[in-house]
């Protein structure tokens, strides 16, 4: 992307990387230096139409220390999504494909280990019904698995809004500056029984407040007040849009009556049974 008229750019020289630890089963973002191919496409942003300036927020040998290119996304992210793929599509098993970067024994096993927890697959390692019903969903494996049990819980409608709040970062703000504000700003969203259904509050709330805002101006500067990104309130229905569409097309049905506590969250714990305890 080339943005006229810039001529300035200040590099930090850190980055947040999405990496899997296999020890907690989770997906995390870590703040980790940069390559230095990712520092040369950072000072590339100035000087594209007329001579620029780079200032880095770090010594030359910081920069000849660091390696030179960046590690692949396969090398540190859960296959567990990657191996359900290829076996939807029919593309043989993960471990003779030819991969440019061929991930380690280790992150292939714990790829089938969770897809197992899941009952993706069997012993065999081979697609059972759940697992093609999982390949239909473009996320993650345990987010997808929640929505399939939801819709034998009946609560597919609370569901699939938490589902997407997952997808998508969170829509509450808490500038340093301002981090008491915020909070008590956001108290009214928050549930003595669950993180999850506090999501469920801050989605009626965003609904309401289009439905009953006709001018976009104020319901940003109402957002704004609350600390919520708008932006991010957005992405977050579109996702569920197509979530719905999807489960829609998959012929499941939504509830019309509100589903309980217990409904959700056994919904909600069989795509977390690794991170259980």
């Amino acid at each position: 992307l080339t943005v006229p008229g810039i001529r300035y750019v200040v590099d930090t020289g850190l980055a947040r990387v999405n990496r899997y630890s296999h020890r907690s089963k989770v997906e995390q973002l870590q703040v980790e230096p940069v390559s230095q191919a990712s520092a040369n496409q950072r000072a590339g942003r100035c000087g594209r139409v007329a001579a620029g300036v780079c200032v880095r927020l770090y010594s030359e040998d910081d920069f000849r220390d660091r390696p030179q290119y960046s590690e692949p996304e396969i090398l540190r992210s859960s296959l567990a999504g990657v191996i359900l793929r290829m076996k939807a599509l029919g593309l043989g098993d993960v471990e003779r494909f030819p991969f440019l970067d061929p991930p380690a024994p280790r992150m292939v096993a714990d790829g089938y280990q969770l897809l197992a927890e899941l009952g993706a697959v069997n012993e065999a390692n081979e697609l059972t019904d759940i697992g093609r019903g999982l390949a239909r969903f473009p996320m993650d494996p345990r987010v997808a698995r929640m929505v399939l049990a939801a819709g034998r819980e009946n609560c597919l409608a609370e569901i699939l809004v938490i589902a997407a709040a997952l997808e998508v970062d969170d829509p509450r703000e808490r500038p340093l500056d301002r981090a008491e504000a915020a909070d008590r700003a956001h108290e009214r969203f928050q549930d003595g029984q669950s993180d999850f259904l506090a999501l469920l509050k801050l989605w009626r709330h965003f609904e309401e407040a289009v439905e009953h805002r006709k001018s976009n101006r104020k319901l940003t500067a109402e957002l704004r007040e609350q600390f919520l990104s708008q932006r991010r309130l957005r992405e977050w229905r579109d996702v569920h849009h197509q979530l719905a569409a999807l489960v829609g097309e998959m012929n499941m049905r939504v509830n019309e009556k509100p589903a309980t506590y217990e409904q959700v969250h056994r919904a909600l714990i069989t795509g977390l049974l690794g991170n259980v305890g």
